[in-house]
């Protein structure tokens, strides 16, 4: 198990949200754990009512994966949250995944036939 960390910054657009999220829930389901860390710079750090959204957000996404492990908190002008994955999750979430695969690859398949 390594610990994985994953950046954003209070003002993080959605497309780079949504794709940095989806590497903590793979990272989550491979087993690792994720520190997820907003970044504040210079006066950035008055509004930290962005970052607690930002984090409040990634939770959401990677909830059925993961639990937390060290609540949300400051650490200079880092504002961080580790998530732990669960145990009895990472399985059922990989057999998940396989299915939708071969979904895709019949879908494929009879797309290719036609």
């Amino acid at each position: 198990m390594h610990l994985k960390e994953v950046r954003f910054h209070p003002n993080t657009d959605i497309h780079d949200f949504e794709f940095k999220a989806r590497h903590a829930r793979e990272f989550l389901i491979e087993g690792h754990k994720v520190k997820a860390v907003v970044v504040f710079k210079g006066r950035e750090i008055t509004y930290r009512e962005f970052g607690e959204e930002i984090i409040n957000r990634l939770t959401e996404k990677v909830d059925d994966v993961s639990k937390i492990d060290q609540a949300l908190h400051m650490e200079g002008r880092n504002m961080i949250v580790v998530y732990t994955p669960e145990k009895g999750k990472k399985k059922s979430e990989n057999k998940t995944m396989k299915i939708e695969e071969q979904k895709e690859g019949i879908t494929k398949n009879a797309e290719d036939e036609e």
